[in-house]
């Protein structure tokens, strides 16, 4: 199974910076076979990197996208309007669940619309401090991979990526902690045994696994030596080039 590095640049960066950007991290990267380099722009971003983009050495995801291919939706912009300018689309990222209130019946409807627009969505889930707090970590992980994947058939799960990203563990929150190797491998664990059940194990097996929270260059080696972890989902990091980049080169020597 490929290694992914994906790289979520959430609201930062205006057009121009990140083509600035791109152009000196493309400089910076061979063609990887065995790794799928992944960033996530800004919606502004998207259309003009799609034309910048090597797409031998990176793919381009989207950070959101709407369930409804068409109609009257002022303001979204659906997963059939991405099609073709991106490969990925992040969804039921903890902010938009916690932030902007999107809850599970939604994410299922975009994991749908991503699928059946030839778009590989990551499916985040994972818990906040308060609920890992009360032991309620099990039932928050089963209950958002269940409600995330409600649309999806043992046909296109193999179409999915998940990325357990622990809220507590965002560096972008309030007194955020590290998660340690045995807290994701425990989670990755319960994930792939609730695949397992719903999908069997052969299906189960198929699916990549990324983990995300505070990655940085430092504990990114560790993170991807935990058992079933195929990768990760990076936020500040990705933005400082010499981060991102000795991240993905680590990844090439741990894999190697």
């Amino acid at each position: 199974m490929k290694t992914y590095i994906v790289g979520n640049w959430k609201l930062n960066f205006t057009v121009g910076e990140a083509s600035i950007y791109l152009h000196k991290l493309l400089k910076s990267l061979p063609i990887y076979r065995d790794i799928d380099v992944v960033v996530a722009p800004s919606l502004l971003a998207l259309q003009p990197l799609s034309l910048q983009i090597d797409r031998h050495k990176m793919k381009l995801a989207a950070q959101n996208g709407f369930y409804q291919d068409y109609g009257a939706y002022t303001g979204e912009v659906s997963f059939s309007q991405l099609r073709g300018i991106v490969d990925y689309a992040i969804v039921g990222h903890s902010e938009r669940r916690y932030i902007l209130g999107e809850d599970d019946k939604m994410i299922a409807k975009k994991v749908d619309a991503a699928i059946r627009n030839k778009v590989t969505p990551i499916l985040c889930i994972g818990e906040t401090e308060s609920e890992r707090a009360f032991g309620e970590t099990s039932d928050v992980i089963k209950d958002q991979l269940a409600g995330g994947l409600r649309e999806v058939s043992d046909d296109e799960i193999d179409k999915v990526i998940i990325a357990y990203e622990p809220v507590w563990a965002i560096s972008s929150t309030k007194a955020a902690k590290i998660a340690t190797p045995d807290e994701i491998a425990d989670a990755v664990k319960l994930i792939r045994k609730c695949l397992a059940d719903m999908y069997g194990v052969k299906l189960a097996d198929k699916v990549p696994v990324l983990f995300g929270g505070s990655v940085n260059s430092s504990n990114a080696g560790g993170y991807l030596t935990v058992p079933g972890v195929n990768g990760l989902l990076i936020g500040g990091a990705s933005l400082i080039l010499n981060e991102f980049v000795d991240i993905i080169d680590t990844a090439k020597r741990v894999r190697s």
